[in-house]
């Protein structure tokens, strides 16, 4: 059950407001006020509670579940039922659940793609720490906002790419910044899945007595109900989601990411069919292009989904999905649990380097200790905000006929204006971030 509201959380209130004006991380001075935050248990809120987002809502049901929040009544009652014990406030509005729950600690945002940004940032802009689901964001510019805020006032953020929290990821960075295949040279990774496709509904039928319609849209233009959209079908369509790389990139990029120490790309091109103004399509290839780190030379790296999956690359067949690096001594080829160097007679004396990064805690657990504690998070936003950026510079490539030349730091497409169009958003009155 909730405890009542302590002292320290009124204090933490105050801080926060304080901090937003002055500057000043609102996670150093929780971290300061309180020697025993270990201890106690973190009020939450949770913004989507079924679907993908019922595996969020379970990973933190450990604290205290203050509020639980759903444009769809029956996924709502649902969950109140299932965590009854915390006797969560129920809302359809979270800007409702945003100016009523004064005393929250932190949220949890596994709304639809469109309505992530809105929903984090709001939270945010009042010192909650955020846990989101992928992609971070719709657009590049929520994305380069979000991470700002989020470094500047020190707030506990994480990502939902659970899969970051896995040994195997772990072991295959340290094998390719060991130089398990020598110098890196270039990068495959692939997606079986093809969410893409589906022209606009003409009909019109009314919108289910449970669901909050207009709630839903959020900050998207208005559009009559349709079940085409709902539930998860929602990411084959552009003012919601973003197609099979919107969806996955994340998962399998992080990947690359994380191993060659990433941030932004230079160049990006995409091939598909002709580019559809409502929908994603069901196969679709990428090229981007990425300047040296300090544990890489400047790379490619070629993403395809959907139809445009890979049946064999270099002659080794592999898996509906995976990520195949390419260095100059050999390729591994590595899926969510476990990796394999090629080809493998080359490799049969090959020892795996001494373990340098730690096992996780868990994902969902790094972020409630970073709540906590002050203690950095592995997938939080300054690392994920360039990772969600590069997935969606995919999709603006490939609508606006790309290549696009990419200025990171002026978040600006220099050689293509009309890819400019896609770094922001116009929102419907009433929405924001």
């Amino acid at each position: 059950m909730r405890k009542p509201a302590l002292s320290r959380r009124s204090f933490l209130q105050t801080s926060a407001a304080a901090a937003m004006v002055a500057g000043t991380g609102f996670h150093q001075l929780a971290s300061a006020a309180e020697s025993n935050s270990a201890n106690e248990l973190l009020d939450i809120a949770c913004i989507g509670v079924q679907n993908r987002a019922s595996a969020n809502v379970s990973g933190v049901s450990g604290q205290n579940l203050v509020a639980l929040c759903d444009i769809d009544d029956n996924y709502l009652n649902k969950a109140a039922g299932q965590y009854s014990k915390h006797k969560s406030n129920k809302y359809n509005d979270f800007r409702v659940l945003l100016d009523k729950e004064k005393n929250i600690d932190a949220v949890v945002v596994s709304t639809p793609d469109h309505t992530h940004a809105p929903a984090s940032m709001w939270a945010m802009q009042l010192g909650k720490h955020v846990y989101c689901e992928k992609p971070m964001t719709h657009t590049v510019h929520e994305a380069r906002e979000m991470t700002n805020f989020s470094v500047k006032n020190k707030l506990a953020t994480q990502l939902g790419t659970q899969i970051h929290a896995g040994d195997n990821y772990r072991r295959v960075v340290e094998a390719v910044q060991a130089g398990a295949i020598g110098n890196m040279q270039h990068v495959d990774v692939w997606v079986g899945k093809g969410w893409g496709g589906g022209t606009v509904p003409t009909d019109k039928p009314p919108v289910p007595n449970n669901v909050h319609w207009d709630l839903w849209l959020g900050p998207a233009a208005y559009r009559d109900y349709s079940p085409v959209y709902m539930p998860a079908q929602w990411r084959r369509w552009w003012d919601f989601g973003g197609g099979t790389l919107g969806d996955m990139g994340c998962h399998y990029i992080d990947l690359v990411f994380w191993a060659l120490k990433l941030k932004y790309p230079t160049k990006v091109s995409a091939e598909g069919p002709e580019p559809d103004a409502h929908t994603a399509p069901l196969g679709l290839t990428v090229n981007y292009e990425f300047p040296k780190t300090d544990v890489a030379p400047a790379i490619t790296m070629k993403w395809r989904d959907g139809n445009h999956g890979p049946k064999e690359i270099n002659g080794h067949k592999v898996p509906g999905s995976g990520v195949m690096f390419h260095g100059d001594k050999g390729m591994m080829l590595a899926t969510y649990g476990n990796f394999t160097l090629l080809p493998e007679e080359n490799f049969k004396d090959w020892k795996a380097p001494e373990q340098s990064i730690p096992n996780s805690i868990g994902h969902y657990e790094e972020w409630i200790k970073a709540c906590k504690e002050g203690t950095p998070t592995t997938c939080s936003f300054d690392y994920s905000g360039p990772l969600t950026e590069t997935v969606l510079l995919g999709n603006i490539a490939y609508r606006s006929g790309g290549p696009i030349e990419w200025d990171a730091a002026s978040l600006k497409v220099t050689n293509n204006d009309s890819a400019n169009q896609f770094i922001e958003r116009k929102y419907r009155e009433g929405w924001r971030i």
